[in-house]
């Protein structure tokens, strides 16, 4: 029986096999391509443009930056990076991946470890930055669904948890072209290696 296809091939010209992931097959430019078209809250976003993986990454390193704002740039790279296998399997919001089950979450790990390789990370970040990184994830998931979403405050605070910094609580998220949204991601992780 033939083995079915588990690879994508992307637009640098690398083919990246997500059952085997390499990090010799993982390119910045793919990863900002692939995520700045992904959209979160499954397109469900006011606005002329979806709100895509790629802003909610630069937005989540921004939060991870103030709550933490002694980190060393590689765990805010972690940061950034948070949900970069997206780029190959989109965003399934959280209710899908647990209907999916634990091989969504087997696939995302092995995806997770190749690109931090790829970029000077450790292949699983320790468990005290796994926790601050949600944090500003969790965070960072209460103003989308505030400000674009059309959550009520009080069911943001119930699904997300209520932000208890106020420096986090006046960020103003903006919707924007996915070409500009690449960009600036491409220049943040330039600037965070």
């Amino acid at each position: 029986m033939k083995q079915p296809r588990a690879w994508q091939r992307m637009l640098s010209g690398r083919r990246l096999d997500l059952l085997d992931p390499s990090p010799l097959d993982i390119e910045i430019e793919d990863i900002a391509h692939g995520l700045s078209f992904v959209a979160r809250w499954n397109g469900q976003t006011v606005g002329d443009y979806a709100y895509s993986v790629a802003e909610h990454s630069l937005l989540v390193e921004q939060i991870y930056g103030l709550i933490q704002p002694k980190a060393p740039d590689k765990w805010r790279l972690a940061a950034l990076l948070h949900d970069a296998p997206e780029y190959v399997i989109g965003d399934m919001i959280s209710p899908v991946k647990a209907a999916v089950g634990p091989e969504y979450g087997a696939l995302d790990d092995r995806l997770t470890a190749a690109i931090h390789i790829r970029f000077g990370l450790p292949a699983v970040v320790p468990v005290m930055i796994k926790k601050q990184i949600k944090k500003a994830d969790n965070i960072s998931a209460w103003l989308e669904a505030i400000q674009i979403a059309g959550f009520t405050r009080v069911e943001a605070d119930k699904l997300f948890g209520k932000p208890a910094s106020a420096l986090v609580v006046d960020l103003k998220i903006h919707l924007r072209p996915p070409l500009d949204v690449r960009r600036d991601f491409t220049a943040r992780h330039n600037a965070l290696l």
